[in-house]
């Protein structure tokens, strides 16, 4: 085993063992998400179809429509629902602009006894306080990350969220439908591929979120397989009430 022996070298190697992926970017919740929906949502439509004993173009045209309409409905509510947080998180740090410009030593005195409530001394706090004030784009920054637990320099994209959303459903949804484009006559390629597509994505993201590769696959294999049962459940039913 190595032995570290100087002070620099103790530093580099905290700093090379010591770094963290980028939890803030907005691209990575929607990307899984919607890779996710996609495979499972029309893999559970085109079963679902299926299980009516229609047309092999049928369920072609059902799985190209859910992949279509999905993707768009994905990047929309995506690019809503994070435009919507953004704007309320600039509301925010509006009236927090507005407090440090009309009371300063208010909110100076506010960031001291943050300070000292975290266990530093009175007149240390009081210190650290007056000199991270000074500069009052320093100041917003800080008073950001300590009331309301966010980044101003760091907020997600609506723009990001959206594309991401988009192109990940896009092509989730396509693998349920991939078999039949290239000449698959029946439903259980287009399952197969869907299930290990599912298998795969759930492997990936335990790369990213530290989990295990086989438990997340399996996980999301086995809520992917169970929706599509259920659908052809509900298919063949329907059909044959209908028929």
């Amino acid at each position: 085993m190595a032995i570290i022996e100087t002070e620099a070298t103790l530093h580099e190697a905290h700093r090379d063992n010591h770094t963290h992926r980028d939890v803030n970017g907005g691209w990575l919740r929607p990307a899984v998400f919607g890779a996710m929906d996609g495979l499972v949502s029309n893999l559970a439509l085109m079963t679902g179809v299926a299980g009516g004993a229609v047309s092999q173009q049928t369920i072609v045209l059902s799985g190209l429509a859910g992949l279509a309409a999905g993707a768009f409905s994905m990047a929309a509510g995506e690019y809503t629902s994070v435009a919507s947080q953004r704007e309320l998180v600039e509301a925010e740090l509006d009236v927090e602009r507005r407090e440090l410009r009309k009371h300063p030593k208010d909110e100076e005195a506010e960031l001291a006894a943050l300070y000292e409530s975290r266990g530093v001394e009175p007149g240390l706090a009081r210190e650290v306080a007056r000199q991270l004030s000074r500069d009052p784009e320093q100041a917003l920054e800080i008073h950001a990350r300590e009331e309301l637990g966010i980044d101003p320099g760091d907020l997600p994209s609506p723009t990001v969220a959206a594309v991401s959303s988009f192109g990940s459903f896009a092509l989730g949804a396509l693998l349920p439908v991939l078999p039949y484009l290239l000449g698959a006559s029946s439903l259980w390629p287009a399952v197969l591929v869907a299930l290990l597509g599912l298998f795969l994505c759930g492997a990936v993201v335990a790369k990213v979120t530290a989990r295990s590769w086989w438990y997340s696959g399996l996980r999301q294999l086995a809520l992917g397989g169970a929706a599509a049962g259920v659908t052809y459940a509900l298919g063949s039913l329907f059909g044959i009430a209908v028929g």
